[in-house]
């Protein structure tokens, strides 16, 4: 039965603190404040989440992907749906996974465009009117989902929903530009659900989450302070 009905409806927050601790305990999580790391966008972080870690452990991504469908139906709904795309190349496995969790046709999308015609950027067969959920792994200020958004729409498909591992939610240029194009945004967890669970189960240092937590709190000022960008770089 339906993932025994969407795991009895476990709630979003249960959601969440399994989904950290699962990333916690593959060590998906780097921490390195005198070398930060520079994010796709642009954002100087001294912490990085490798969300494509956990294609490598079955157990593991069998459980994220029970909670990704529980999430799905329940935040999106049963019929809403009747395609799922993956953005190349760290969405393309999850998107995989979660098409045929629903018994949905999938495709990906080319970060740049691969020949001519409204298809050009899509790998499968998309058809006209297509109501499409985009899946990637995380998404930091979500710009650079409009690329795979616009394709989509250019192919004359429907996109209003966006499904991620892992959401930064720290930046409110995130939300608001997703918002702006007409699209949701769903994730199993944030930094906020992570940094919780690693006090809660004492993953890092004191002087680690401290760190981390200034990073959380500015990460704008704290980008600028260690070479990253300051405000949002141009799309």
């Amino acid at each position: 039965m339906l993932r025994n009905f969407l795991m009895k409806i476990i709630n979003q927050q249960t959601i969440a603190d399994a989904t950290a601790k699962i990333l916690l305990e593959i060590q998906a999580i780097h921490f390195n404040a005198k070398k930060p790391y520079i994010l796709t966008s642009g954002w100087a972080s001294p912490v990085y989440v490798d969300c494509r870690k956990p294609i490598s452990y079955p157990r593991v991504r069998n459980a994220l992907m029970d909670m990704a469908e529980a999430e799905i139906y329940t935040r999106i709904g049963f019929e809403k749906i009747t395609s799922v795309a993956g953005g190349e190349t760290a969405g393309i496995p999850f998107a995989a996974w979660i098409a045929d969790r629903m018994g949905l046709p999938m495709q990906y999308i080319r970060k740049k465009p691969k020949g001519f015609g409204r298809n050009a950027q899509i790998e499968g067969v998309l058809l006209e009117g297509s109501r499409v959920l985009l899946v990637e792994d995380l998404t930091t200020d979500g710009r650079s989902k409009l690329n795979f958004i616009n394709a989509l729409r250019t192919a004359n498909a429907g996109v209003e929903h966006c499904f991620v591992l892992f959401h930064y939610n720290i930046f409110k240029e995130n939300v608001s530009a997703l918002k702006d194009a007409g699209v949701a945004l769903h994730a199993l967890a944030t930094w906020w659900d992570l940094l919780r669970v690693a006090k809660d189960e004492g993953y890092f240092d004191t002087k680690t989450l401290d760190e981390i937590e200034k990073f959380l709190h500015a990460p704008a000022q704290w980008s600028a302070e260690h070479g990253g960008a300051m405000s949002v770089p141009p799309q």
